[in-house]
């Protein structure tokens, strides 16, 4: 038994990054660093606890750089060196201070996950970012050698913090770096995506925040499979009895709230950091596990408000927050020829801390900075996503066969309504088509065997929920967590519940740049379904230059879509029986080549577990309130005539 890998791999910038501190012993020189404990006061009397590490041979005043964290600042600094992941930045000179927000390890108050601006359960007139603003307050007044300036950043939950900290922000505050923030826990980040539950976050990573005061709670998992562990419960409401985490205040609020109410939408991170009071330097991975959609749509969201060019974004070929933890210099088995983190930091971050916070440099720096992956080459950008892409469509067909072409003009389309990144918007009103007629309705048991049926106008398979599709290569020890997205996918390729179209090798070299959306026009015997897509890059049968990657599957993007919400995000709408449907799956953003002899692929499947609860299939108010019985097997059609064409959208640069 251990703890949970999900709450392990969360400490982004905590252990891993933070063990390599030593004490000096009494032979060696004193240590370049002073590190202080202080105890911050905030405007409700609060006390909040901080550690800082303040170089000892300054010729200066320096500035302050601040990440604020929910995994323990004594943890992160605890040695008399920076950790790692700073070290890069060190050189140019910083005080640095880690500080534990409320309610958690040496601070006071009260913790609150994910705490809105003004939620009820915070005392009154405070919220993180007003922490924020008397933190700086007092680090500005009180730590000696300090020259007024103060950066904040962090990665993930740290990220979002560092978010909040520009609203409303101290006039000391001069930039701030959102890194994997967990902008929006319910569209796209650590607990929802567009409707679906993150089961294994909501359990493992929610009952170790807030299952002991303060601090972390153990959460045993079996060591050798987590998918049959949770195949044990059917339910959620059997799950959280069983656990004991329905007792936690975000497993209350999951429940409570299962839809995109006002309770998330306050907690975005895009609603409240509307402009950029300070410059904001977003930083994602396209393959983050755990937060892919927050500085996407965290920077579109300022993007719109920006006249002073201070809003900028960098996004690189990452787990969740690869770039401060390897030398991304490969993903998963594929390599980049370039070490990708060290040319981040070095190149990209330490620039942005020294203009700011110590003037150096002449402050131009890229509106956005890419990596293409196929390439394998870094690249600027005036804007993002790139101008000058050409809109494609990626087109499912009869016979398992996938189609690049020009946009089919006149015919229906589920797609996202316009303005800012997909995400932002709810799914798109939408009309479905008359029902099927009678002989095309097929009655479907719970009980029935997986199969699939092919014809000109559809292919469908049937998704039974008690036999779900693992989202990971099994035993899932919880090892892989960080790296799941770039598997191969041919460990589900060809199973009954998994549909695929395949293309035809290319003949020339095919870069998509921006966002990609598919746009599914499909039905169901049943009135309620889950719409997982994903974009895989099929590499070639033969690679004698490297016979490991002959056949691999790297999925570039997926995501899943809750059915329910096929009419808007903010209510649970059942889908009509046997009635083509559109549904629009947001899949994010992306800059990749497919290159020459590559094939594109396409999967489409119901289930994604355990990292995603089961859905019932059949429409009940309230999935955590679901029964046994409200789980049943039903068959899924996923239409690809003129009339319904499913697709993915594209931006290719030409």
């Amino acid at each position: 038994m251990r703890r949970s890998s999900l709450l392990v791999s969360s400490f982004v910038v905590v252990a891993t990054l933070a063990g390599s501190g030593t004490r000096a012993s009494a032979q060696q020189a004193p240590p370049p660093y002073e590190r202080r404990e202080l105890s911050i006061p905030v405007r409700d009397g609060v006390h909040l606890f901080a550690v800082a590490l303040i170089p000892r041979d300054a010729t200066e005043p320096l500035p302050i750089l601040m990440i604020r964290t929910p995994y323990s600042a004594a943890n992160y600094l605890r040695g008399e060196q920076p950790p790692a992941n700073l070290r890069e930045l060190a050189k140019d000179g910083y005080i640095f201070v880690v500080e534990d927000i409320r309610g958690r390890f040496g601070s006071g108050g009260d913790y609150v996950m994910n705490r809105a601006q003004n939620d009820p359960r915070n005392p009154p007139g405070t919220n993180e970012s007003t922490d924020t603003y008397d933190t700086i307050d007092w680090l500005v007044k009180n730590l000696p050698n300090n020259n007024g300036k103060v950066g904040v950043t962090g990665i993930s939950y740290p990220g979002w913090l560092a978010g909040v900290a520009g609203v409303g922000a101290h006039p000391a505050l001069k930039a701030i770096s959102p890194q994997a923030p967990m902008t929006d826990t319910w569209l796209g980040d650590d607990f929802f995506h567009q409707g679906a539950f993150r089961l294994t976050q909501g359990l493992e990573y929610v009952g170790g925040m807030e299952g002991k005061k303060g601090g972390f709670a153990d959460v045993p998992m079996p060591e050798h499979d987590h998918y049959e562990f949770y195949l044990r419960y059917p339910t959620l409401d059997s799950i959280a009895r069983a656990t004991g985490i329905g007792r936690l205040a975000s497993w209350i609020d999951f429940r409570t709230h299962p839809t995109y109410d006002a309770f998330w939408q306050a907690r975005a991170m895009q609603n409240v950091l509307t402009k950029p009071e300070v410059p904001v330097l977003f930083v994602g991975g396209f393959w983050d596990q755990e937060d892919i959609l927050g500085p996407q749509l965290g920077y579109a969201a300022v993007e719109k408000a920006d006249t002073k060019g201070w809003n900028h974004i960098v996004l690189g070929p990452w787990f969740h927050g690869g770039w401060a933890r390897v030398a991304g210099d490969s993903l998963g088995p594929i390599a980049f020829g370039t070490r990708t983190g060290d040319y981040f930091l070095a190149n990209i971050e330490r620039p942005w801390w020294a203009y700011w916070l110590h003037g150096k440099g002449d402050g131009r720096f890229p509106e956005a900075i890419a990596f293409e992956t196929g390439e394998n080459a870094w690249h600027t950008f005036d804007t993002w996503p790139p101008p000058g892409t050409k809109e494609m469509w990626i087109r499912l067909e009869s016979g398992g066969r996938l189609v690049v072409q020009a946009p089919a003009r006149g015919s229906e389309t589920a797609g996202p309504r316009s303005g800012g990144h997909p995400a932002a918007n709810a799914a798109p009103s939408a009309k479905a088509a008359p029902p099927l007629t009678p002989s095309r309705r097929p009655a479907v048991s719970p009980s029935a065997v997986s199969a699939q049926t092919h014809g000109p106008d559809y292919d469908s398979y049937v998704s039974d929920p008690a036999h779900p599709i693992p989202y990971m290569p099994r035993p899932d020890d919880g090892s892989g967590w960080r790296t799941w997205l770039e598997r191969d996918q041919r460990f589900v390729h060809n199973r009954p519940d998994v549909l695929t179209w395949e293309s035809q090798p290319l003949g020339e070299d095919l870069t998509i740049a921006g966002d990609v959306v598919a746009h599914l026009f499909a039905s169901t015997t049943g009135t309620d379904a889950d719409w997982v897509v994903k974009l895989i890059d099929v590499y070639p049968d033969s690679l004698p230059d490297d016979p490991r990657m002959a056949g691999y599957q790297l999925m570039v993007n997926a995501d899943i879509m809750r059915g329910r919400y096929w009419k808007g995000f903010t209510k649970a709408t059942p889908i009509p029986a046997n009635t083509v449907t559109p549904f629009t799956v947001d899949m994010h953003e992306q800059l990749y080549r497919f290159r020459k002899g590559h094939r594109l692929m396409v999967q489409v499947q119901s289930t994604w577990f355990p990292l995603y609860d089961r859905n019932p299939q059949t429409f009940v108010p309230n999935i955590f309130d679901a029964r046994p019985g409200d789980y049943r097997a039903q068959e899924h059609r996923v239409w690809h005539t003129g009339k319904y064409p499913s697709h993915i959208t594209v931006g290719v640069l030409e």
